[in-house]
């Protein structure tokens, strides 16, 4: 922060100098490297001032003989020790290095893995916690395509979420999920343990990937729900075949085969995209596996325990008992907490 901080003044120098060019390209920069910084500075000194503010407060608690000055001193500690706390998250939040990525909207695909009804059962909870979780940010989620089970869970669900900084908020959910607890079937009582995996892709627009016709085979076939039964009877489901890269999507949720085929290329685009991404930014990729994980959906990256009501996260070691809560989309202290953690083994590195 004390190079930020120098940092700052310079700029704020630059900017106030008249011979600075006004309409130059470098303003312009200048101007955005500006914004970018100076809500940390900000918080920076408030943090600053506290620190000093708790320095002096126990000097006068070591220092002073009345009992009753020395409580108030020490009550006034406990407080800006608080207080110093929440600064100094906020203040690592905002260190947090800006991915051009993380203003994206984002697809998200959840599979059900070992563990036959509970886990498509605990995809279906997923699904809803992010979704709880979307609705408390304003965000829109949409179904791009779901296969559900008789149980009333999902196999798979695959749905879009759009809003301000969903995939910078987001990011670090790809992987396998864990989930203990007792099925409504077990007669016995006995916890049985769950997978499911999920897949975090920022979502691309047309001028991000370009599809060639050529590099598409498309089949299109009838609908159907569990058991095989029909869900319509006309040819509205679309699957995509993508050549090159052999990538097969499909999308069945709409009565329309139109619509089906616009959802599906939605898909395709930002699995491509996240393809395209890897490859050309392998740096980024490497800082990120290193930083948080690799966001493989082979990666074991949380426990749900339900008879402890815990949720873990065992990238960065934080444990809550406050899985109820998490389940109904209450996710901000581990999600900052995810962020907090890529930048400190960032500045570790």
């Amino acid at each position: 922060m004390d190079t930020i901080q120098k940092r700052y003044e310079e700029l704020r120098q630059l900017i106030a100098d008249p011979d600075f060019p006004k309409k130059a390209n470098a303003y312009k920069r200048t101007m955005q490297e500006y914004a970018l910084i100076e809500e940390a500075i900000r918080v920076y000194r408030v943090f600053l001032s506290k620190r000093g503010e708790l320095e002096d407060a126990k000097k006068m608690a070591s220092a002073e003989s009345d009992l009753e000055i020395r409580a108030m001193a020490l009550e006034e500690i406990d407080f800006l020790e608080t207080e110093l706390e929440k600064i100094a998250r906020k203040l690592k939040l905002l260190l947090v290095p800006k991915d051009p990525l993380d203003g994206k909207s984002i697809i998200v695909e959840i599979r059900a893995g070992a563990g036959g009804d509970e886990a498509s059962l605990f995809a279906a909870d997923l699904y809803r916690m992010y979704g709880r979780y979307s609705e408390s940010r304003k965000w829109k989620v949409e179904i791009l395509n779901s296969s559900e089970t008789e149980a009333g869970g999902f196999k798979e669900v695959v749905f879009s979420i759009s809003g301000r900084g969903v995939y910078g908020d987001l990011r670090y959910e790809s992987g396998a999920h864990r989930v203990q607890r007792i099925p409504s079937t077990e007669s016995q009582g006995r916890i049985h343990t769950s997978a499911v995996t999920v897949a975090v892709l920022p979502e691309a627009e047309e001028t991000d990937i370009k599809i060639q016709n050529s590099d598409i085979k498309m089949d299109v076939y009838r609908s159907s729900g569990p058991g095989g039964q029909s869900v319509n009877t006309t040819d509205s489901a679309v699957r995509l075949t993508h050549l090159p890269s052999g990538l097969v999507v499909t999308c069945q949720d709409e009565k329309s085969q139109i619509k089906n085929k616009s959802k599906a290329f939605r898909v395709l685009r930002s699995r491509l995209y996240e393809l395209e991404e890897s490859k050309k930014l392998t740096e980024r990729a490497a800082d990120r596996k290193n930083q948080i994980g690799s966001g493989d959906r082979s990666e074991r990256i949380r426990t749900y325990n339900f008879p402890q009501n815990r949720i873990t996260d065992h990238r960065i070691n934080l444990t809550l008992y406050k899985l109820e809560q998490a389940m109904q989309g209450d996710l901000s202290e581990i999600l900052d907490g995810l962020k907090i953690g890529a930048l400190e083994k960032s500045l570790a590195s």
